[in-house]
């Protein structure tokens, strides 16, 4: 195979993988009723006139399935965060007593479920949509190649193999999003 194609796919594969990453880190970030740290990963706080993600500002861990507790480590941050946790819209209330803030997550209900599924569905699909751009700029950029003296032979096999890199990777966004699904209506 010509080595540019081998260039192309290699960066072809490598932008696929972060598109999945990506989608996968959005995923996350859709909450199914588990307290997870990571719910609060979109946080920022103001400290010291700098907006600074909640993490660099507290310990944030969970008790169990149901409570976040953020511990901050300096006690003047509390109303800071108590006000960023509340202006964030996470639909959680922060309980301040003057040491932590505990945060209870409720259980879901149905409709908050369905919501949640349509959510990640809608993520996936971005994911599924960025890893077709990037097979359609692959595809454009093996077919310019044909100037530097790739053949039509190679050409086509690098098509095949970027579609074949395609399928994989739009089969590992549709297993995040089959996961996802299952942990939001898990009860």
């Amino acid at each position: 195979m010509n080595e540019l194609i081998s260039i192309e796919l290699d960066d072809c594969k490598e932008k696929m993988t972060k598109a999945v990453a990506h989608t996968e880190s959005e995923l996350t970030k859709i909450r199914a009723g588990k307290a997870s740290p990571s719910m609060l990963d979109g946080i920022h706080v103001d400290y010291y006139g700098s907006s600074t993600p909640l993490s660099q500002v507290a310990n944030v861990n969970t008790t169990d399935a149901r409570t976040i507790v953020i511990q901050p480590w300096e006690k003047s941050m509390l109303g800071t965060i108590e006000k960023a946790i509340i202006d964030s819209n996470i639909g959680l209330n922060p309980q301040n007593d003057g040491v932590i803030i505990r945060l209870a997550v409720p259980p879901l209900t149905e409709e908050r479920r369905r919501d949640l599924v349509k959510k990640a569905k809608e993520e996936t699909e971005k994911g599924r949509i960025a890893i077709r751009n990037i097979r359609k700029d692959a595809n454009e950029s093996i077919k310019k190649l044909k100037n530097d003296g790739a053949s039509e032979d190679e050409i086509k096999v690098g098509e095949a193999e970027v579609q074949k890199l395609t399928d994989a990777y739009i089969a590992k966004v549709d297993q995040l999003a089959e996961l996802k699904e299952k942990d939001i209506m898990t009860v």
